[in-house]
């Protein structure tokens, strides 16, 4: 099962993030799920520990942190240290990640602060996923899919809509799928900017958002999916 999601920005052209996800039954082990044959492009390979990697310190919650937690719902944890050996059941999350930031000069240093902050979003979220165990495992498939649409509601009424609008597509893939997307391509040779870095005559006043979001509570049947009384990749990911 997989899903690739693509992200877009109207007002960056030459911007552009595909993310191809898929799960397995295993610790990490496939090193070809993607595809069966030899990439052109070199790829990086980052395993992500969710009980031991550090997080920035601005997301840290005791809490969430999964060396002490343990669901009371499930019996799952504590994560010990070598917890991805012993662990039953195990699932491991993939994904294939690709940025593209085609600007002459900046693209390598863009492309990999791009891949950093994904690689933080994928730890924080699926940290979370594994601490609300108890909050959302007695959930069916219509409640979480009636949650997904009141918490896009809920963000929507916070911050709304403003042109020029980010684009977010997402393809689920058949499970004979194995081919990810391209690489980026090097940063182009020339000793002039590209024209698209030209200042636009006059540029729209950007709207900040707000500090807060309050999102559904998960825990609370009979306020689920009320505005507004509500319950963050990376990120979760979803079964893709």
């Amino acid at each position: 099962m997989g899903i690739r999601s693509e992200y877009t920005c109207s007002f960056l052209p030459k911007f552009s993030i595909h993310i191809e996800s898929k799960y397995e039954d295993n610790k990490g082990s496939n090193d070809n799920i993607f595809s069966s044959e030899p990439k052109e492009e070199e790829t990086e390979v980052c395993t992500v520990d969710i009980a031991y990697d550090e997080i920035p310190e601005r997301h840290y919650k005791d809490s969430e942190d999964l060396r002490y937690f343990k669901s009371k719902k499930t019996n799952r944890g504590v994560l010990q240290e070598g917890w991805i050996d012993s662990q039953e059941p195990i699932m491991c999350s993939y994904k294939l990640i690709t940025v593209k930031f085609e600007v002459w000069g900046l693209q390598t240093r863009v492309e990999q602060y791009v891949h950093k902050v994904i690689r933080d979003v994928l730890l924080l979220g699926h940290r979370q996923a594994f601490a609300w165990v108890d909050e959302w495992i007695e959930m069916t498939m219509e409640e979480v899919r009636e949650y997904e649409r009141a918490t896009q509601e809920a963000t929507n009424l916070k911050i709304g809509s403003f042109p020029p609008a980010i684009s977010i597509s997402e393809t689920p893939l058949p499970s004979v799928a194995r081919s990810g997307p391209s690489s980026a391509p090097s940063t182009p040779f020339s000793t002039e900017a590209p024209e698209f870095l030209s200042v636009p005559k006059e540029r729209p006043r950007k709207k900040s958002a707000p500090e807060t979001l309050t999102l559904p509570d998960p825990g609370r049947r009979d306020s689920l999916f009320k505005l507004p009384n509500f319950f963050s990749w990376n990120s979760s990911p979803q079964p893709e």
